[in-house]
């Protein structure tokens, strides 16, 4: 096993008071690291924050992680989505700064209808300004890969290569593993190798010390389908022993697991903690 534990959590509800029902809800499922969206994962609508509840967040201990709107996309052709995201992005750092969170996820985004190399230039223009601005105890800017649909700039963990070099291996540039995306994005880890094989291809690609998070999700559909179906752990097409494996891996010491998981109430949720924290702890 890794010499460091890798806490395991899940995505908490912020309705009703991040701490106040969110801390609940972690506690309900047996969460030692959370997830929470500081807005509308769906919309631009900056919501603002409650200092109380702030407050018992920094002070709860417990690793925090905030998740960026799924409407950013620095790979937009329209200039509108860019200067949208990029204070989306700025809104989500600033309000993980106010909860103590250690990094924020933003997706990797797509192309759309333009060529890869234009793309890429706006990642660069739009996401290194927002890197340099981070002072050193603020929250950490976490790509995450999507599962390949589409003209998507990033599935493959080789793929985050070109982000990094765009991004001048920024010190406050992390990656968020999505087991599910990785999956269905063509890395087997259900194969024998699969795990160890996509976690040494991301230490190549990035250097160590990037990974930050897991997105721990099974998936509902195939090796390369494209698609992004989460399913709970175990019960779909990677099975439980791929994340005992990733548990094992050096790179993945000390890093979080989330859950995405379905499930609209706690108990499957802390069924998926229960046996994510017992892969761990039998790695």
């Amino acid at each position: 096993m890794t010499s460091k534990k890798s806490p395991v959590g899940g995505h908490i509800p912020v309705a009703g008071g991040m701490a106040t029902k969110g801390l609940k809800y972690a506690a309900e499922i047996g969460a030692e690291a959370v997830q929470v969206f500081v807005s509308n994962p769906r919309g631009w609508a900056q919501a603002a924050g409650k200092p109380a509840e702030d407050a018992a967040m920094r002070e709860s201990g417990v690793p925090t992680f905030v998740h960026a709107p799924y409407l950013v996309n620095f790979g937009s052709p329209t200039p509108e989505t860019l200067e949208r995201s990029v204070a989306s992005v700025r809104h989500s750092l600033q309000r993980g700064a106010a909860i103590g969170a250690l990094g924020v996820v933003v997706h990797t985004g797509s192309a759309v209808t333009q060529p890869f190399d234009d793309a890429m230039r706006q990642v660069r223009e739009h996401v290194l300004p927002l890197l340099d601005e981070l002072p050193n105890d603020a929250p950490d800017i976490l790509l995450e890969p999507m599962a390949g649909q589409g003209a998507m700039l990033c599935a493959t963990v080789d793929q985050l290569g070109p982000f990094f070099e765009h991004l001048e291996n920024h010190p406050k540039l992390g990656v968020c593993l999505d087991t599910c995306h990785a999956f269905c994005a063509g890395h087997d880890l259900a194969a024998p190798d699969g795990v160890q094989k996509t976690l040494d291809l991301l230490v190549e690609t990035v250097g160590p010390g990037r990974l930050k998070l897991v997105h721990a999700n099974d998936s509902k559909d195939p090796c390369g389908s494209f698609k992004d179906r989460h399913e709970n752990i175990g019960a779909g097409q990677i099975g439980e022993k791929p994340f005992a494996e990733l548990f094992r891996h050096p790179e993945v010491a000390g890093v979080p697991f989330i859950i995405e998981t379905p499930g609209r109430s706690a108990d499957p949720h802390r069924k998926d903690v229960e046996t994510l924290k017992r892969l761990r702890d039998n790695a």
